[in-house]
């Protein structure tokens, strides 16, 4: 049975269809003038679990007009290995943007694979360079799941300048991007973690909350104000009351949207709009890619270059 959204939800759905609308737009403009754009997702080892998120992303992309190419690694490949494999799609003209699906095998280090792709691929937001270019507001190749989450809060037509945020984790992806682009539109930000103390006092003193974490259940409804926005990054895999595997988030869902003027679903909320999100960033990326070559060689010759 279907569950009927409360009338208070924060749906992904909606957000994601305009996102790709637009950049199918875009991607069409860019299409006519030779420009094509291409992602090319990175699998390490026999994941099942990153299968129906390439698969999603491959679908969503589609949509988009955004050609999808999968590159699939055994789990025994080494980290010099795997890095020369970017290096080599880094130099290629004709990709885009590169992915890297997790997880990762554990001996191959995510953060130095982020370094390896070129800023200018970092279609992700998560080179240490792209990271770096938030604190500076430049805000336009942000982390995807950051920038869903802020996309979300936006939708909802609060006034973010000086709006009371409080955002519950402090990962390097998630909750420190998500506290710059929130300074960045004027709103005031705390960022709680598991040295907070009273961590209930913060949050609720929030008009929107962010809660990134992977606690399920973590904040109830006395965590929360009331007529607040909350949105929930968490997600957990949990055993459900008829003991089958679920996924929650790191919010009470049920206690907290009977206090909460908006609340996001898990799932449904913030993934579709990471998506979207990252299609968006590869259109941005083109358009990056597109305005250095007609910087460097003029606007007449590059079709011979992407497609030799």
């Amino acid at each position: 049975m279907t569950k009927t959204p409360h009338h208070n939800d924060l749906r992904g759905a909606p957000i994601a269809a305009r996102l790709i609308a637009e950049v199918k737009e875009a991607t069409s403009e860019l299409k006519m003038a030779g420009w094509n754009a291409k992602l090319m997702s990175i699998t390490i080892g026999d994941v099942t679990a990153v299968d129906l998120y390439v698969r999603n992303q491959r679908r969503r992309a589609a949509e988009a007009g955004i050609e999808f190419q999968e590159q699939h690694y055994p789990e025994t490949i080494t980290q010099i290995e795997i890095e020369s494999a970017l290096r080599a799609l880094n130099a290629d003209p004709r990709v885009t943007g590169i992915i890297i699906q997790r997880p990762l095998p554990k001996h191959i280090s995510l953060k130095r694979l982020q370094a390896t792709i070129n800023p200018m691929k970092d279609v992700e937001g998560m080179h240490p360079a792209s990271i770096g270019n938030i604190v500076y507001n430049e805000l336009d190749l942000a982390p995807c799941t950051a920038a869903a989450a802020v996309e979300l809060l936006k939708s909802t037509g609060l006034e973010l300048k000086g709006l009371e945020v409080v955002i519950v984790g402090h990962s390097e992806i998630v909750g420190k991007p998500i506290a710059f682009l929130l300074m960045s539109e004027g709103a005031t930000v705390t960022v709680c973690h598991h040295m907070t103390r009273s961590l209930a006092a913060h949050a609720r003193r929030a008009d929107a909350l962010f809660v990134a974490v992977g606690k399920p259940k973590l904040i109830d409804a006395q965590m929360v104000k009331p007529g607040a926005a909350i949105i929930d990054i968490g997600i957990n895999s949990v055993i459900g009351p008829d003991g089958k595997e679920m996924i929650v988030g790191d919010v009470d869902y049920e206690s907290v949207q009977k206090e909460a003027s908006w609340i996001t679903p898990v799932p449904g909320g913030v993934g579709p709009v990471t998506v979207a999100i990252l299609l968006k960033n590869t259109v941005t990326a083109l358009r990056r890619q597109r305005a250095l070559y007609e910087e460097a060689f003029g606007t007449n010759d590059h079709q011979i270059v992407k497609k030799s």
